[in-house]
């Protein structure tokens, strides 16, 4: 299983509501996590919360530096496009404006805020003088069977489009930031779990009718079979659930315990390239480093893992981290601010569940030995063997 992480990882903020999705600003290191308890007036809000992350005392923390409330709207998945957030509520896609700017703060306003500590509970907090203005732009309704939910959204690779899925099995795509509809088609039977838009163009879609289907526009390119270079299993229906295009090899994903799968595919052709066991939870959600050197995994039971990409290695993993199903994962991004605040460890991942909690995963370094020191102990091992080989037999040399 590789190196293992700490039986419980450290909690890096904790909201008042349930997290259910996660994007990291690559310019500002803003963690952005969302979530809510509904319409139901059970005194549990909605809204999304902009963390500000920095290290303070060896330790990278996160305070809350703006909280948008999202009225009875409880959003369930997030993208991120520069500045614009894609949001899903309920049936519709709601786009998002964010703006941080430096502010002049005086020296008794900074002794203030660090008072205050790591956590803040409230809108906004004057930390460094980073202010952050949030504005909705347009929203769209992009489901509409009998009970309409959005449970998917993505931007391509120039943010130009967007694309959107839910429970009708209809994928449609938007242009940004006018949200005019440009493409429609019917991808399954039933909902749609999880869909990416490639750079050629090309979009991959997993849904409960357990297809994972490859798209260009709306003609079916081919269909996913992750067996095919895998092991041999039983008439278990196996679902795939997640997907997600990687810079090196890409991943759709799969679903349902007895033991459940990661399939690396060749994005070229769209065959499996490696299969490997990873274990018996059922994977609930991925993401891919920004190199695309790691596969970060979140599970229903809590766990979760990161593995190396290519290989399908695990290199960490914490048993039941969160205790309930985890909801989205995000890498530490690897330009703009994701080198300050990653320091000497190897990656950084987060993850949020819907016990409101936002965890942070950090990789060690990997240690190498120094090449002088092998050069060195083989030298010894040559003269010890030497040694030893004059006592034993005398005049050998």
């Amino acid at each position: 299983q590789g190196r293992r992480g700490p039986r419980r990882a450290p909690e890096l903020y904790r909201a008042r509501f349930p997290l259910l999705g996660l994007q990291v600003d690559p310019s500002t290191g803003l963690l952005i996590a969302a979530g809510g308890g509904g319409a139901a007036k059970a005194g549990i809000k909605n809204g999304v919360h902009f963390l500000q992350q920095e290290w303070i005392n060896g330790r990278l923390s996160a305070s809350l530096l703006h909280s948008h409330d999202t009225e009875t709207r409880v959003t369930m998945n997030l993208a991120l496009a520069g500045d614009i957030l894609a949001a899903g509520q309920d049936a519709h896609c709601q786009l998002l404006r964010f703006q941080a700017h430096q502010q002049k703060v005086n020296k008794a306003e900074k002794a203030g805020s660090k008072k205050q500590g790591p956590r803040q509970r409230k809108g906004a907090a004057p930390h460094e003088g980073l202010e952050l203005r949030v504005e909705n732009l347009q929203t769209v309704q992009t489901d509409f069977s009998s009970d309409p939910l959005q449970k998917v959204v993505c931007f391509n690779h120039d943010n130009t489009l967007l694309a959107t899925g839910g429970t009708d099995g209809y994928v449609r795509v938007w242009k940004v930031p006018g949200l005019e509809k440009v493409l429609e088609f019917k991808a399954h039977e039933g909902e749609i779990e999880d869909l990416a838009l490639g750079p050629d163009v090309k979009l991959v879609t997993v849904g409960q009718d357990l297809k994972a289907s490859v798209w260009q526009k709306d003609q079916l390119v081919t269909q996913l079979h992750w067996q095919e270079n895998g092991p041999t299993v039983s008439s278990t229906p196996y679902h795939y659930q997640a997907c997600r295009f990687g810079q090196v090899p890409e991943q759709p994903r799969l679903r349902q315990p007895a033991p459940c799968y990661l399939t690396a595919w060749d994005g070229s052709n769209f065959l499996p390239l490696r299969t490997k066991s990873c274990g018996h939870e059922v994977i609930s959600c991925l993401n891919v480093s920004e190199s695309g050197t790691f596969l970060g995994l979140g599970m229903v039971t809590g766990s979760v893992a990161i593995y190396i990409a290519f290989s399908l290695q695990c290199l960490y993993y914490v048993r039941e981290a969160h205790g309930i199903v985890v909801t989205g994962v995000a890498f530490l991004p690897e330009k703009g601010r994701g080198p300050e605040l990653l320091g000497s460890h190897e990656t950084a991942r987060f993850s949020v569940a819907v016990d409101s909690h936002c965890q942070l995963h950090l990789l060690p370094s990997l240690q190498s030995v120094p090449v002088r020191l092998l050069l060195l102990l083989c030298v010894g091992l040559i003269v010890v063997t030497t040694l030893l080989l004059q006592s034993v037999f005398p005049g050998f040399l």
